[in-house]
């Protein structure tokens, strides 16, 4: 075994070298309660109880190296078996590697912080150990009530040795019956809440992911067939597709999503030595979601289960597994430290994930578009952050719409060359507006379509148009050629806007559209700042910045009524209300509830919903309230129309006036 256990005796440590000119009368020697350290280091140091089998089977690794270096020439089977029984509440893991003395058993086995495994790898360089820091005997500990080590070094195959400790602060060592050879079995009597480590299924479950990818077959029970029994793609050459061998692993390896694509990771420089594979996960994410998922081996061992933060932000769709040899770990060997070799495996992995996704576009469309189906919104996101993705990405990726999810293309395609997005939160006038006009709106309350689409239109130099912003509703809603006399202006104030409200004329498509209630969106924004509960809502620094924005707005004005002057109806009615027409103020009511409805349909507030629709009935009945019981109209010039072939003819004849 090449990880330490503590001492028998509890005294310990000696003092720093201190300069000549200190006062070494001064000094003391530091004195150590082995006990509390030993409860400290085996109770609290590692995060779940698995990582003592994990650390255990390390060892047994170790120990098959360290036989390779010391014995070059010997011809053996290397194996690793863990064995469990519920019954006894034990678990077993048996080596056929290195082995001890019993001299090197009080050396490095019962001596805390000082490992066999860390020296060899000093005086060899062999990269293939993996213990570091002479701690990792100590886990038995902290789910084992009754350690027992039986061993025999490869150099005195006839000598075995057992030891044993309760706690580990105290321990003995005595001859034990002699071993078909040399090797090591650490047996472990659990403490009754860790029972359930003595089932072989779970063992089974455990070991496939920690040890599944170390070079030793590593078997549990009695089975014939170890855990690690997997073609790793990146460092096996199968007959076949490199690409089917890939998802083979992945999908094996996945533990929550199945893998739409697999794609390599390898060393693009000196920068980094890591290998592996990454994939992208058939996962219900969406937007901002973060369902990374990667796995860090060292030297074989894994490492750290979810090593996310390896992976960039934006990738929230990703999972992988990766080894190196460069990494650091920390003392629990559960985390790495964040050293320049982990930000150089960041950047290395960042590049592969772009890498993979260009690999996939090209070579694989069929999983490309699953991929875009799936992770569009997320896909938006990313391609903000890595101009290449963005040129993948900028004409393929689904952006939400009032018609579904449409790429870019197609938005500036239906949109006459122009790219629309409404910057609102759901519905609202843009998108009664736009279906009005058969033409898609992006939804620019969703994650990343503002920025993707503004980013695309200066790619494509196109025209975006942002509706719910000044410029962008200047655009849609364009000034008439002449202005409305001042008198009919007043008029149709009157007669068709609520408090709060104003006319803006205007001309726009479609011209069946007669008028478009539009919300203020700044005196939206300032309304909910000025509410009293905002102070405990908004963070103090938010909530000055969005007061200084609202700043210039006083609110009076909380929506917009634009009035479409080449509406037919809009025309019809100007010209009999210039004409005195006793139907103008009629048409004019029946305008009005249309605006209240219209505003409703599309969640916007616009007056009193009910009274609108009495409105239509009151007005419906004043325009038919003459028609004898033969059908025929007896006051043809109340009926006002906004289909141009049937246009009233008088009201021609006074708007030509």
């Amino acid at each position: 075994m090449s990880d330490a256990l503590p001492p028998a005796s509890g005294a310990g440590g000696s003092g720093a070298e201190f300069p000549a000119a200190e006062n070494s009368a001064n000094l003391r020697t530091t004195e150590v309660d082995l006990g509390g350290l030993v409860g400290v280091l085996a109770t609290h140091l590692y995060s779940t109880p698995l990582v003592a089998l994990r650390e255990l089977v390390q060892n047994a690794h170790d120990s098959h190296t360290r036989r390779r270096l010391e014995d070059p020439e010997g011809a053996y089977r290397p194996l690793i078996r863990v064995s469990g029984d519920g019954a006894a509440r034990t678990v077993s893991i048996e080596d056929n590697g290195a082995g001890l003395t019993e001299p090197e058993i009080h050396a490095y086995l019962a001596t805390v912080g000082t490992g066999y495994t860390r020296m060899l790898r000093d005086l060899t360089g062999n990269q293939e150990l993996i213990g570091a820091f002479g701690l990792g005997f100590l886990s038995a500990f902290s789910v084992a009530e009754e350690v027992t080590v039986t061993t025999a070094s490869h150099r005195e195959p006839a000598a075995a040795h057992t030891y044993r400790s309760r706690g580990g602060e105290q321990y003995s060592v005595e001859p034990a019956p002699a071993r078909p050879g040399p090797g090591t079995v650490v047996r472990l009597r659990l403490k009754a809440e860790h029972a359930h480590l003595a089932d072989e299924e779970a063992l089974r479950e455990v070991l496939a992911r920690y040890c599944v990818l170390l070079p030793i077959p590593v078997y549990v029970g009695s089975d014939e067939e170890p855990v690690n029994d997997v073609l790793v793609p990146w460092r096996q050459d199968v007959p076949g597709s490199p690409h089917l061998h890939r998802m083979r692993f992945a999908t094996a390896f996945a533990r929550s999503f199945e893998p739409l694509t697999a794609f390599p990771v390898a060393p693009a420089d000196e920068r980094t030595d890591a290998v592996g594979l990454l994939w992208v996960q058939d996962g219900g994410t969406y937007g901002s979601s973060d369902n990374r998922d990667l796995a860090v081996y060292l030297r074989g061992m894994l490492l750290a289960d979810d090593a996310r933060d390896l992976l960039p932000s934006w990738a929230g769709f990703i999972g992988g597994v990766v080894e190196s040899s460069r990494l650091t770990p920390t003392a629990s060997r559960e985390d790495l430290q964040r050293d320049e070799h982990y930000r150089a495996l960041q950047r290395a992995l960042a590049d592969a994930v772009v890498d993979g996704l260009y690999e996939t576009a090209r070579l694989h469309p069929a999983a490309w578009r699953r991929i875009l189906a799936r992770h569009g919104q997320d896909l938006l996101g990313a391609a903000l952050c890595d101009d290449r993705l963005f040129t993948l990405l900028a004409d393929d990726v689904p952006v939400p719409t009032s018609q579904g999810e449409l790429t870019a293309g197609a938005l500036r395609a239906a949109g006459s060359g122009a790219v629309h997005v409404a910057l609102g939160s759901g519905g609202g006038f843009e998108e009664m507006l736009y279906r009005a006009m058969q033409v898609p709106i992006a939804r620019g309350d969703r994650y990343a379509v503002l920025p993707f689409l503004r980013r695309y239109a200066q790619l494509r130099d196109c025209r975006i148009v942002e509706l719910g912003s000044e410029s962008g509703n200047r655009e849609l809603f364009r000034a008439p050629d002449l202005p409305l006399p001042a008198e009919q202006h007043a008029w149709l104030a009157a007669a068709l806007t609520e408090d709060g409200e104003q006319l803006v004329p205007a001309r726009f498509d479609p011209p069946g559209l007669p008028l478009v209630l539009v919300p203020d969106r700044e005196a939206e924004l300032k309304a909910r700042i000025e509410d009293d509960r905002a102070d405990a809502r908004i963070p103090s620094a938010a909530l000055q910045l969005a007061r200084a924005f609202t700043a210039r707005t006083d609110g009076a004005v909380k929506a917009r009524l634009y009035l479409n002057l080449a509406s037919p109806a809009v025309r019809d009615l100007l010209a009999a209300y210039r004409a005195g027409h006793t139907g103008a103020a009629t048409a004019a009511a029946l305008l009005r509830s249309l605006k209240v409805i219209m505003a409703a349909a599309s969640g916007s507030a616009g007056g009193d919903l009910g009274a609108a629709l009495s409105g239509v009935s009151t007005a419906v009945a004043a325009l038919t309230a003459a028609v004898p019981a033969d059908g025929l109209s007896a006051v043809p010039d109340t009926v006002f129309t906004a289909d141009p072939h049937h246009q009233n003819p008088r009201l021609h004849e006074d708007e030509e006036r």
